[in-house]
């Protein structure tokens, strides 16, 4: 029951959440029941699927198309390309951050040889005014692609960032080349719905990809939302969408929540909220390669989740730097923090100590060592020592860092959220408050503009 797997992408172990390794640990019994439970769960979910209310799990079922049409897509918009910029929020720009972030994106020194020659790739996913000003005032325009995502194609702040770059498309002179410089991304053409992105695609001629109808922004990750802007990077998106389809068939063919790893992720994670009062929950990856993914499940969860008066915090973390900005916090202050450690294979990589440098340091515990086997070391001696203190730690392993794992990760995550909300009776999808949030901003700009 501790340790789970996806085979070839990733091993779980949630024995650090039990009494057998802390003393505030989940009991025996406990664990049972919300097994028990995240079992009902994972039936609900294969009963939504079956009943075709399941979209998401589709989206690795015709790999080789998918990755075609994609890889068309990109080459048509390469052309000519020295830059790539993708504009959108949330779901339709995190997920594709994390994609290209695996592939080096916003990583320093991180560049290369494989991918040198690529157009540089460029995300502005939050609208801030001055931000904006930088983008317009670009010189290069001609050589610039853009990428416009909303899959509501109402969303505000993508409206503002798109109409503000055709404006300063066509001062420039450069309107006859829009149709080939613009891409969107947006749901499907729909009789009687307004959609303010379409209608300025259908205007200015811009070709549009539809957005996957039934998968909401956050859970969209492994569709043209993320996979482009990962193949903008090098990355391989086949492997990509394989490491999903071995997630969806381990779930769908589960019997148990024992024999599939989501269930016992979204068990354990409602076992001690409810049990333990954990309110906080921390996803710390060890390489600075899912840096983004950690940030791209905090709107997974934190979106999916808070609602109702339910749900815990998610809270993105980085080791080893945030060794040293938060664990004081995590292993000294409030018994409220469950952590997530991602692990990858570390020992022997990077650059070597050298033994007489490290003696002029009084390092010399780390002469002719590797960077790696630092990191290895700490990745170890972390969730240990959280151990001693009482804290609940998960561990995933993964046995090599590639696009396979990556996105055997995503979908777990996103099918770990979705029966987490079952087992808390809220929809983990939609997102009501912030719907609430956009009606208020629009009718406050009414009021006083």
């Amino acid at each position: 029951m501790y340790v789970s797997k996806i085979e070839g992408a990733f091993h779980q172990s949630i024995e650090g959440c039990t009494d057998t390794a802390i003393a505030a640990g989940l009991s025996a019994s406990e664990m049972t029941d919300w097994m028990a439970r995240a079992g009902a769960a994972m039936m609900k979910l294969q009963a939504d699927y079956a009943g075709g209310k399941l979209p998401l799990l589709d989206v690795a079922c015709d790999i080789e198309k998918t990755a075609k049409e994609i890889e068309e897509t990109y080459q048509r918009l390469e052309k000519g390309a020295e830059k790539i910029v993708f504009f959108g929020t949330g779901g339709s720009n995190l997920g594709g951050q994390t994609l290209a972030q695996f592939g080096g994106w916003n990583i320093p020194g991180s560049l290369d040889k494989d991918r040198c020659w690529r157009p540089a790739t460029r995300f502005y996913g939050n609208l801030d005014p001055a931000t904006m000003i930088g983008v317009l005032s670009d010189d290069d325009l001609a050589s610039q692609r853009f990428v416009l995502m909303s899959k509501s194609g109402g969303t505000s702040e993508t409206l503002s960032q798109t109409i503000a770059i055709l404006d300063t498309v066509i001062n420039a002179g450069l309107k006859d080349k829009i149709p080939e410089m613009f891409l969107a991304v947006s749901d499907p053409d729909v009789a009687g719905k307004t959609n303010g992105l379409r209608q300025l695609c259908k205007k200015f001629a811009i070709p549009v990809l539809d957005h996957p109808p039934g998968i909401g922004g956050r859970f969209s990750v492994l569709t043209c939302v993320g996979l482009l802007p990962a193949i903008t990077r090098g990355l391989n998106i086949k492997q990509l969408l394989y490491g999903a389809k071995a997630v969806v068939s381990n779930v769908l063919a589960a019997r148990t929540a024992q024999d599939c790893p989501a269930a016992i992720g979204a068990a354990i994670a409602n076992a001690l909220y409810h049990e333990r009062m954990t309110r906080v929950h921390v996803m710390m990856p060890y390489a600075d390669r899912l840096a983004q993914l950690a940030r791209w499940h905090v709107q997974l969860w934190a979106e999916s989740l808070g609602k109702n008066g339910q749900g815990t915090t998610p809270l993105a973390c980085l080791g080893p730097l945030d060794q040293h900005s938060m664990l004081q916090l995590f292993m000294d202050g409030p018994g409220e923090y469950y952590l997530t450690f991602i692990r990858t294979p570390l020992a022997g990589l990077g650059p070597r100590l050298s033994q007489d440098l490290c003696a002029v340091a009084g390092f010399d515990i780390m002469a002719g060592k590797t960077i790696g086997d630092l990191v290895h070391a700490q990745s170890i001696a972390v969730p240990q020592a959280l151990r001693q203190t009482g804290r609940p730690t998960r561990i995933i392993d993964l046995p090599e860092l590639n696009e396979f794992a990556l996105g055997a990760l995503l979908m777990h995550f996103m099918i770990e959220t979705i029966i987490a909300g079952h087992l808390m009776d809220v929809d983990p999808f939609g997102q009501p408050a912030v719907e609430l949030g956009k009606q208020l901003t629009l009718k406050y700009i009414a009021d006083k503009y």
